[in-house]
């Protein structure tokens, strides 16, 4: 019996709690202007996952409005993120509400293609165990995924996580059947040669969950 379908996702959904009221206020704002942010329940996964972690430091590939790693720096008051966005306009925007959340010291947001951007920051990093990362959060053009990963696993300490959201695309990655558009086959082919990728990946263990939009949890081995 498939228990994952919109009553259930709306009888969670009763049950979120925002972080703080600057948060809620930014959800509602960008829920409102369909804003790509992480979903309601895929946040409380999250969230729960960087707590019991406790990571040092985030690298999170696609910012928006900056709405997840405010949410990261919230959850975390030590952590520090750095967040990879390509679109000027995001970014202005997520750099304000950084600003307005007098989060500027923690949250590093960098302008550019993010795998530039990710090349940049190997050249940065000498030693990936003091300098690197404890946990990816890749979010951003679902047809690279996999580059994202290839260029953030060297910028990894051991035992890092790495989130993937939005893996099941609205379930067109499970089947031909959800795919309404001939330009999603692309994504879809792509997101489904990733999937297979990391979870057959040698240096790190994964498990998909139907949380959200589909969320893919990498732990690497140490």
């Amino acid at each position: 019996m498939n228990i994952v379908n919109d009553k259930v996702t709306s009888y969670l959904d009763s049950f979120y709690q925002p972080m703080n009221e600057n948060l809620k206020i930014l959800r509602e704002e960008a829920e409102e202007k369909a804003v790509p942010i992480i979903l309601r329940d895929t946040e409380a996964c999250i969230l729960n996952i960087i707590r019991i972690q406790k990571p040092q430091r985030i690298l999170e590939i696609g910012t928006a409005v900056g709405y997840s790693a405010l949410c990261f720096a919230a959850a975390l008051p030590e952590t520090e993120i750095v967040s990879l966005e390509i679109n000027e306009d995001m970014y202005r925007t997520a750099t304000a509400n950084v600003e307005k959340n007098g989060m500027t010291n923690r949250i590093h947001i960098k302008l550019g293609d993010a795998i530039e951007s990710l090349k940049e920051l190997k050249t940065c990093i000498t030693d990936a165990e003091s300098e690197g990362f404890d946990m990816v959060f890749i979010d951003a053009a679902k047809g690279h995924y996999r580059e994202f990963w290839d260029e953030s696993i060297p910028l990894c300490r051991k035992g890092a996580v790495l989130l993937s959201d939005n893996v099941l695309l609205k379930a067109r990655t499970v089947s031909d059947e959800y795919v309404t558009e001939r330009r999603q086959k692309t994504s879809v082919r792509r997101m489904r040669e990733y999937i297979q990728y990391i979870t057959k990946a040698k240096n790190a263990d994964t498990a998909i969950l139907p949380v959200g939009d589909g969320i893919a949890i990498s732990v690497l081995k140490r």
